[in-house]
């Protein structure tokens, strides 16, 4: 059976129309996913991503149970608030999920994962916690509310707690700052400035509610997925899974290889990989031609299979058909993309598509 967030009620009241997730039951669009998805480019947008994972992490070997778990590496945060973006691999080098960490202070970190891995994240973490003095706790607890556009700054602001006000206002990207269970970053998922606010659940519906009357308006799944795409950012099991590497999921930006002797997990397998001619690129793509670019779809360079689409779909802001792709090295900058047994010509670019309110691709 589905769970609910905290939020349910208050997305029902707000006629969202509710699908299953992940497990979870949440809200697909609150009437238009478009209106939905413009909201966020041109003002702000808020999402109830309470079914994320949040756990802490406590304990002197925290730090170095992290350099092992993580392709990135932990010691880059020297800070307080700081946060890192990593895959958590597997001995393969396959994506586990991806993830971002906070440092919270002397052997305090905190991770969020994704919903619909979390239960099995969860039990790979803490099967390689084994021989580590490291606390994993879950806080299920907390819920979480993403607010994200040019405006969202301005209207989330004034609804904190007003300890905690002047630094959030201070927050440079990916950074975050806390006030007892408050808990406020400077990331999302949408290609916009705003914050992921992690607060107690019983607090939320009041927040939510009043980021409404701020004019901060409810979005649902289709809308983050389509800011997602547009923003270039991948999506776990669809863009990456446990059989990708990293390497061929846009994302060797996020391993740290220096030192050479951290030994993290999947490294191995990476480092044999590592610049080689037979690795698959990945890549975006924007239709030249009407119709829809879906996930799956097969990509052609003459009679050549070449790859395939991971992510696809429309874009509001180009008002074109884009998409994801993992194709072979040799791809070249125009190839075609088979829909319903026809062969349609596709633009190879690279992400993003569109970030800050705008398109950001030269599309031909």
């Amino acid at each position: 059976m589905e769970k609910k967030t905290v939020l349910f009620a208050a997305h029902q009241a707000m006629g969202a129309r509710i699908v299953p997730f992940g497990g979870w039951l949440m809200p697909l669009h609150y009437g238009s996913q478009i209106e939905e998805h413009h909201a966020v480019r041109r003002a702000a947008g808020m999402f109830d991503v309470s079914h994320m994972q949040v756990l802490d992490l406590l304990g002197e070997q925290a730090r170095g149970f992290l350099r092992r778990l993580l392709a990135n590496d932990v010691a880059r945060l020297t800070e307080p608030g700081k946060a890192l973006y990593s895959c958590m691999l597997n001995e393969r080098g396959g994506v586990i999920d991806d993830l971002i960490v906070y440092f919270i202070g002397e052997g305090r970190y905190r991770m969020v994962v994704n919903a619909a891995t979390a239960e099995k994240d969860l039990a790979w973490i803490l099967a390689q916690a084994a021989g580590f003095e490291v606390v994993i706790e879950p806080r299920d607890e907390l819920a979480m509310i993403a607010v994200q556009g040019p405006a969202a700054r301005e209207r989330v602001l004034p609804l904190l707690p007003g300890a905690l006000r002047a630094g959030v206002a201070a927050l440079a990207p990916f950074h975050a700052a806390t006030d007892g269970e408050w808990f406020v970053a400077r990331t999302g998922y949408t290609g916009e400035d705003g914050f992921e606010v992690l607060l107690p659940g019983v607090d939320a519906t009041a927040f939510w509610e009043a980021l409404a009357a701020a004019g901060v308006a409810p979005c649902g799944l289709g809308a983050r997925d389509t800011l997602r795409l547009e923003a270039g950012m991948n999506l776990y099991g669809s863009d990456m899974d446990e059989q990708t590497l990293p390497l061929e999921a846009g994302l060797g930006w996020t391993i740290a290889w220096e030192p050479v002797e951290r030994d993290f997990i999947g490294r191995p397998v990476l480092d044999a990989r590592r610049g080689a001619d037979g690795n698959r690129r990945f890549v975006g793509l924007v239709l030249r031609d009407r119709g829809i670019l879906r996930d799956h779809q097969r990509l052609f360079s003459g009679d050549r299979e070449i790859g395939g689409i991971t992510s696809g779909g429309f874009s509001p802001t180009l008002e074109r058909s884009i998409a994801l792709a993992r194709v072979d090295s040799g791809c070249p900058e125009s190839c075609e993309v088979e829909i319903r047994g026809r062969r349609l010509e596709v633009q190879v670019v690279r992400p993003p598509f569109a970030r800050n309110g705008r398109a950001v691709v030269k599309i031909d």
